[in-house]
């Protein structure tokens, strides 16, 4: 007689199952949605930011690098990151993981100690003073219509150095209330030129620097993270859904536009409990390429809004941060490590940088 066997069938967990983000396999769709650390010394990663991002490196996962300026004018932040090399960009290879590079240019989210002027901006509008941490950002100087295509330039070359030094591809900074920010929405951009007014003139700008960027390494390798609801340094639009979905549009002209990357609307806390708004579907709808979604996901509104098919990917930062197998704590539904603010933007190559403890047998070379 043969003995019955029981089949048990292993749990789907929708975060872990592979996808195909244009030219790459991804085998999971946990992503490291870029966070600004303020650790590369005089504007140069060190070889701690290396092991930073191979800690947090799977087979087959997507790693999203830190904000990166790209010039000498695009820095706000002491230590960030300006120039990378291909060692460095190589320890995240060598786990067989996916390496984007965020580029950015702060606009007038600066101040004019870092490079002796004032910051440059679709605006002279000064952002208002943080009343809890007493930072002053300096009034900027409303960029001129001719030195437009300069800044342009330099996102063109950062990318095609992004390439050179072994990246996969590069993330356009489109969010936050940064500089492409400034220009698309209309609190922040008061211009009477072909960049201010419409909204086709607002978004000229970005564009632009998306057109740039997709002529120069191939829109296989680009993407884009974008913030329409988000109201941040004074930057908000007066209609974010339509702002959202004419950028949307815009992308889908360049065939193989790997993946747009967008900002939840602020979550609201409903008897205690977080509550995602899922503002994003719309978007996600329209979008021909890969979409990820980010703004305080834990491992079950992942799981969900993957399953749902509402987004192919998950962005995660803080929790990330804090547990560099995130992936792996996510399979096993294991406890997270808590993050402490305190240490996100000190400037120590280790504590609160690379000493966040692993779970036992996780792969923390």
């Amino acid at each position: 007689m043969v003995a019955s066997k029981m089949m048990v069938a292993k749990e789907v967990i929708p975060l872990l199952t592979p996808h195909k983000m244009g030219r790459f396999e991804l085998s999971h769709r946990v992503v490291l949605a870029p966070l600004t650390r303020c650790s590369s010394y005089a504007n140069v990663p060190q070889p701690h930011a290396a092991a930073y991002y191979s800690q947090r490196a799977t087979r087959g996962g997507l790693l999203i690098a830190e904000a990166t300026g790209v010039s000498a004018t695009a820095q706000g932040y002491p230590e960030t990151p300006g120039i990378w090399t291909q060692q460095q960009v190589d320890a995240v290879h060598r786990k067989g993981a996916l390496f984007f590079c965020q580029l950015w240019h702060v606009g007038r989210v600066s101040t004019n100690v870092w490079y002796g002027q004032a910051p440059i901006s679709s605006t002279d509008k000064q952002i208002t003073p943080d009343a809890e941490s007493g930072m002053v950002y300096s009034k900027p100087r409303q960029l001129q219509t001719d030195e437009i295509p300069l800044i342009v330039d330099d996102f063109r070359r950062a990318a095609r150095n992004t390439i050179e030094a072994g990246f996969d591809g590069v993330e356009i900074h489109g969010a936050h209330g940064y500089l492409l920010e400034q220009f698309m929405k209309d609190n922040s951009n008061d211009r009477t030129d072909e960049y201010g007014g419409s909204l086709e003139n607002r978004c000229r700008f970005a564009l632009e620097v998306i057109d740039a960027i997709v002529y120069e390494i191939g829109a296989d390798r680009v993407g884009i993270m974008l913030s329409p609801f988000v109201d941040y340094m004074d930057c908000f639009d007066s209609d974010p859904h339509t702002l959202g979905m004419y950028m949307v549009q815009q992308l889908n002209k360049h065939q193989g536009f790997v993946y747009c990357h967008m900002v939840e609307p602020r979550m609201a806390i409903v008897d205690g409990h977080k509550q995602m708004p899922h503002g994003l579907l719309p978007f996600r709808k329209a979008f021909k390429g890969t979409f990820i979604a980010a703004g305080g996901y834990d491992r079950e509104e992942g799981n969900k809004v993957v399953a749902d098919g509402y987004a192919d990917l998950v962005g995660y930062g803080r929790i990330f941060l804090a547990n560099p197998d995130l992936p792996m704590r996510f399979e096993l539904d294991s406890p997270l490590n808590k993050y402490d603010r305190n240490t996100f933007y000190t400037h120590d190559p280790v504590i609160g940088y690379t000493d966040y403890p692993f779970l036992e047998g996780s792969n923390a070379e």
